[in-house]
């Protein structure tokens, strides 16, 4: 059997540790094969100087127009701070139902909430987040099972509070 295939694409600096285990989340919760691939471009085009912020619409247009051979996903990671005219900030975004969308680190360390760095904390974040956005390329909205991972973030601390996973309901929905 042929498993699908997602499209992992690196912008920037990533540990290979936090791509791989990331990758190896991807496959477990969407039964898969993930690449990982490393991607370059000018980001300058995407900042907003008045904001001091990268606009998300216009990156996840970027990625959307990015084509691999075989893969049904496609996921853009980046380290910069995103946001969308009706948002402070994002964590990340996709297209619902698509094949594509978008996640920051930016947010995900503690260091920028004034508290002690935690590796694990990050990694863990940033795997809930991409899964979340891969969650809704394949046509899932946000979930009110507080546990689920589809659950709305808007803040690190929601991330933190539910799981990697998706819940019973929502693998039913895209027929897990």
């Amino acid at each position: 059997m042929n498993l699908p295939n997602i499209t992992l694409i690196s912008f920037g600096y990533f540990e290979k540790e936090l791509l791989e285990n990331t990758a190896e989340a991807v496959k477990n919760e969407f039964r898969c094969s993930v690449n990982i691939k490393e991607g370059h471009i000018d980001l300058s085009e995407f900042y907003d100087q008045a904001r001091r912020q990268y606009n998300g619409n216009n990156l996840l247009k970027m990625i959307d127009a990015m084509s691999f051979p075989g893969s049904v996903k496609t996921l853009g990671l980046f380290n910069v701070d995103l946001f969308i005219p009706i948002l402070t900030f994002i964590f990340g975004q996709a297209f619902l139902g698509g094949r594509s969308g978008i996640v920051s680190l930016y947010r995900f360390n503690n260091e920028r909430y004034g508290m002690t760095g935690d590796n694990q904390f990050l990694q863990d974040r940033f795997k809930k987040e991409v899964i979340h956005e891969l969650g809704h390329t394949f046509g899932l909205i946000h979930c009110h099972n507080t546990d689920c991972v589809m659950r709305s973030s808007n803040y690190v601390e929601d991330i933190d509070q539910k799981n990697q996973q998706l819940c019973p309901n929502c693998k039913a929905q895209i027929g897990m």
